[in-house]
C-alpha cells in the first residue's frame, strides 16, 4: 500500500476509503519481554522491542540499543488537520507511542449526531467517519512497520455518545474516553441523558473490546486548588468503575485516568505519592492510566518536563499500566510535532532509567505514608456516605459537592452545581414502550425481541440479517459535504510541498512556516517582550508572538522565546548537500595500520576541561581508533596548543587530534587556527594531519581555520580512523 522507506502518501491513504475494513478491533497490551538483555544490560520491566524505531539520543553511547518500557505510552495529537496528524502518528510510533489519542475539537460534545466530511478543527480534530477510517487505515500500515499493534483512541462523550460509540466499534477504534460525570460536570449535559447514553455507549464499547478511560482527572484542572480534590477524585473513579461494570464492561478494560494533583515548587511527592498509593489500593483490579499534571503548567518546557519526570517516578512506583505524555508546550499552544516526540522520549527515557525500581526501593507502609493514605481513603468514604445521605449522585451534584476547592469535609462553596432537570438534552429521555424493539447488537437495557423470536433474545440483530457490526454493507459512508472546508482542498493548497522538492518549517501542519527563536535580552520583562516582537519583525517573521518569557534578573536580563512564520520555502534540489562520509571497513583500516603504523597525539585544548567526547574517539572500549591499532598519546585537558604541536614533534606523530567543546567567543575556531599556524611555524604542517572535534565544530568552518578535518556531533572512532587512513594515503601518494 505504502512505501516504508519513504514519506507517507496521504492521497493513497485516502483512496478507496469507502471500502476500507479495519483489520482488527479491541485493545492490545504490550508483550512483556521477560528477562531482556540489550547492550550488555539486563532489564526487568520492558516489552518486546520495535522492529523499526528511533532510539533515544543518548543511545549512540550504548550501541544504539532501543529497549521499550512495559507501559503503554500515549501521545495526544490535535493539530486541527487530521491529514497532517497521520504523519505525526508515524513519528510518535517510531518513538515508542502505541496509544494514539486524537483530541476531539472543541464543542463537538454538544453536537447531537455524527458529523460527516473532514473539516478543519479548532483545539482538536472533528471526529468523523472519514477521518477515523483514514487514520485507522494509516495506523494499520504504521503498526506493521514498527512491528507492534497501535491502539487508536478518541472520545465517546457528549449528547451523540452512543452514535459515536457505534461508529468507533464499526471502524476499529481501540479505546475511548467515556465518563458520564464528565458530561454532567464539564459539558452541562443533563444528568439523566448523560447516564442513559453512557450505558448504551459502554455496552457497545464492551462488545468491541475497547479500553475505557474515565475523565475524573478533569477535576484537577478545574478545581481552584487541585490537590484538595483528591478524596472527590477517588469517589468519581469509584462511581464510573461501578457503573461501567454494571453496563457489562470487563474490569481489565476499565482504566482510571489519574493526574498527580500537585506540582513543584509544592512538595510534589509528599502530596502526590500517597494519593497514587490510595488509588492503587482502592482500585487494584482496574487499570491505571497515568496522565501528567497540567493544572500548574507554565510556558516553560523545561519546567513542564521536570514535573513530568516526577510524575513518571510516581507512575513507576505505583505500577501504572498506561503512561500518558502531555507535551511540554501544553501551557502555550496546541501541541506541536516536536513536542509530541519530546514527550514520548521523556517518558521512555525516564521509565527505562527507572527499570527495576521496585527491586531497589519500596514505598513505606508506616509513618507519614500510612497516615496520609488512610486519611485520603477515609475522606473519600465519608464523601461517598454524605453523597448517599444527600439523595445520591444527582442530588450531590445539584448541591455543589463536586469540584469544591476545600479538601473534604471542608467546603469552600465553589463547586460546580448542575440542575437535575436542566442542562443540554434535558427532557429527552423516555421510558421504552412494552413492545420496544431494537434489532441491533450490543444494545443496553430492555429490548422486546421475544415478541418476534424468543430464540434470538441474545442475538436481536439476526432479525434483520445482522446490524452494521455484522454486515458492513449497511454502513452509510459519506464523503465530503463542504465544498471548501475539506481535506482535498487543504491538500491542494500545499500540494507543492508534498509533490516537489520545496520545503518549509512546520510545527502544527505541513508548510505552516512556524519557527521558534530563543534568545536573551538585557532588559526588564516588559521591555524585553516589546523588543522581542520587534526583533522578530526585523527578522522578517510574520505573526510574531512571545510564547515564553523568563526573568533572569528583574533588571539585568530576560529570556525570551518567540514564534513566527517564514514566508519563503527552500528548494532541496538547489542545495549543495555534502555526501555522507565514507566509512572504510574495519578490516581495511586495520590492514593499512598494520602496514603503515599510525601514531597520534590528542588533547582537549585551551582552558577546556571536557574529555568525554575525545576519550570516546580514542578508547578501544568505546569503539575508538585504538581498536584499529592506532597508537594514541593522550595529553589530557586544558592543554596549550603549543604543547600539542611540540608533543607531535617529539613523538614523531602522524596526526594531532584536538578536542574543543567550549565555543564562547568562538574560542574553538580561534584555537584551531592557532594550532594550524603553530604547526606551520614549527615546520611540520605539511606532514602532520590535524583533526579537530567538538559539539560545535563543523567541517566547513574547521577547514577555514586551516585544519584538515572537523568532526561534530555524532562522530565516532570509525569516522576519524577512516579519515586518517585516507589522508595518510594521500600524503604517502599511495
Amino acid at each position: 500500500m505504502l512505501d516504508k522507506s519513504g514519506k507517507l502518501d496521504i492521497k493513497k491513504i485516502l483512496e478507496n476509503l469507502e471500502n476500507y475494513v479495519p483489520k482488527r478491533r479491541g485493545w492490545v497490551w504490550r508483550e512483556k519481554a521477560g528477562d531482556y538483555e540489550a547492550g550488555g544490560y539486563h532489564y526487568s520491566d520492558v516489552s518486546k522491542p520495535l522492529e523499526k524505531g528511533v532510539p533515544l539520543p543518548a543511545a549512540k553511547y550504548f550501541g544504539n540499543i532501543n529497549p521499550e518500557p512495559i507501559q503503554t505510552i500515549t501521545t495526544e495529537i490535535a493539530s486541527g488537520r487530521f491529514e497532517d496528524d497521520i504523519r505525526r502518528m508515524r513519528m510518535a510510533a517510531w518513538h515508542g507511542a502505541d496509544h494514539i489519542m486524537v483530541i476531539r475539537t472543541a464543542g463537538q460534545s454538544h453536537f447531537d449526531g455524527l458529523i460527516e466530511g473532514t473539516p478543519q478543527g479548532t483545539g482538536g480534530i472533528p471526529i468523523t467517519r472519514k477521518q477515523v477510517r483514514a487514520q485507522r487505515k494509516a495506523l494499520d500500515f504504521i503498526e506493521d512497520e514498527v512491528g507492534r499493534p497501535i491502539n487508536y483512541h478518541s472520545y465517546v462523550s457528549g449528547i451523540a455518545g452512543p452514535e459515536i460509540a457505534v461508529m468507533f466499534a464499526e471502524e476499529g477504534v481501540n479505546g475511548a474516553h467515556q465518563d458520564p460525570q464528565y458530561n454532567v460536570l464539564y459539558r452541562n449535559i443533563n444528568m439523566f441523558r448523560s447516564f442513559v447514553d453512557a450505558a448504551e455507549s459502554k455496552k457497545i464499547m464492551a462488545w468491541a473490546g475497547m479500553l475505557q478511560i474515565d475523565g475524573a482527572h478533569n477535576a484537577n484542572a478545574t478545581a481552584l486548588v487541585a490537590w484538595k480534590v483528591m478524596p472527590e477524585l477517588l469517589v468519581q473513579h469509584a462511581i464510573n468503575c461501578a457503573f461501567s461494570l454494571a453496563c457489562g464492561m470487563k474490569r481489565e478494560l476499565i482504566a482510571l485516568s489519574t493526574v498527580p494533583p500537585a506540582a513543584p515548587p509544592a512538595p510534589d511527592l509528599k502530596i502526590n505519592l500517597p494519593y497514587a498509593v490510595a488509588l492503587r489500593d482502592f482500585f487494584a483490579d482496574f487499570k491505571i492510566r497515568a496522565q501528567m499534571n497540567t493544572k500548574y503548567i507554565s510556558s516553560s518546557p523545561r519546567e513542564a518536563t521536570v514535573t513530568h519526570v516526577l510524575n513518571l517516578l510516581i507512575s513507576k512506583l505505583t505500577s501504572a499500566d498506561i503512561q500518558s505524555t502531555i507535551t511540554p508546550d501544553e501551557g502555550r499552544n496546541v501541541p506541536w510535532h516536536m513536542y509530541n516526540i519530546e514527550a514520548c522520549d521523556t517518558a521512555k527515557q525516564a521509565l527505562l532509567g527507572l527499570d527495576g525500581l521496585k527491586e531497589l526501593v519500596e514505598v513505606r507502609k508506616d509513618g507519614y505514608m500510612k497516615e496520609k493514605v488512610r486519611e485520603l481513603k477515609e475522606r473519600a468514604v465519608l464523601f461517598l456516605e454524605e453523597m448517599l445521605e444527600a439523595g445520591g449522585y444527582f442530588s450531590a451534584v445539584e448541591a455543589g459537592f463536586f469540584i469544591d476547592s476545600g479538601i473534604y469535609p471542608e467546603r469552600s462553596g465553589d463547586g460546580i452545581s448542575r440542575k437535575i432537570t436542566g442542562g443540554i438534552g434535558a427532557g429527552t429521555v423516555y421510558k421504552r414502550d412494552a413492545d420496544y424493539l431494537a434489532p441491533v447488537t450490543a444494545h443496553f437495557g430492555y429490548n422486546n425481541v421475544a415478541q418476534y423470536d424468543e430464540k434470538l433474545i441474545s442475538n436481536p440483530a439476526a432479525l434483520i440479517g445482522g446490524s452494521t457490526f455484522e454486515d458492513r454493507s449497511k454502513i452509510q459512508y459519506i464523503d465530503e459535504l463542504d465544498a471548501e472546508d475539506n481535506v482535498e482542498q487543504r491538500l491542494a493548497e500545499n500540494e507543492k510541498y508534498r509533490a516537489t522538492t520545496l520545503i518549509k518549517p512546520e510545527a502544527e501542519w505541513l508548510a505552516d512556516g512556524t519557527v521558534v527563536v530563543d534568545f536573551t535580552l538585557p532588559a526588564a520583562i516588559r521591555e524585553a517582550e516589546a523588543a522581542a516582537r520587534e526583533i522578530g519583525r526585523k527578522m522578517n517573521l510574520s505573526d510574531v508572538e512571545v510564547i515564553h518569557r523568563e526573568i533572569l534578573h528583574d533588571a539585568e536580563a530576560t529570556r525570551i522565546q518567540i514564534k513566527g512564520r517564514v514566508e519563503f520555502a527552500v528548494d532541496l534540489s538547489a542545495l549543495k548537500i555534502p555526501p555522507a562520509p565514507e566509512v572504510l571497513s574495519d578490516e581495511e583500516i586495520r590492514a593499512f595500520v598494520r602496514e603503515h603504523p599510525l601514531k597520534v597525539v590528542a588533547a582537549t585544548v585551551g582552558e577546556d576541561e571536557h574529555s568525554v567526547g575525545l576519550r570516546e574517539i580514542i578508547d578501544i572500549k568505546h569503539g575508538g581508533i585504538e581498536k584499529y591499532g592506532v597508537a594514541c598519546e593522550y595529553l589530557g585537558t586544558s592543554v596549550p596548543v603549543e604543547k600539542l604541536v611540540d608533543a607531535a614533534i617529539e613523538l614523531d606523530a602522524d596526526a594531532i587530534l584536538m578536542s574543543t567543546i567550549i565555543s564562547h567567543n568562538d574560542i574553538h575556531y580561534k584555537n584551531m587556527k592557532k594550532l594550524s599556524d603553530y604547526a606551520v611555524e614549527k615546520g611540520i604542517r605539511d606532514r602532520v594531519i590535524i583533526i579537530a572535534g567538538g559539539t560545535q565544530v563543523t567541517p566547513e568552518l574547521a577547514a577555514e581555520q586551516g585544519v584538515d578535518a572537523g568532526f561534530g556531533r555524532g562522530a565516532k572512532g570509525e569516522h576519524v580512523a577512516t579519515f586518517l587512513v585516507k589522508r595518510k594515503r594521500e600524503l604517502l601518494k599511495l
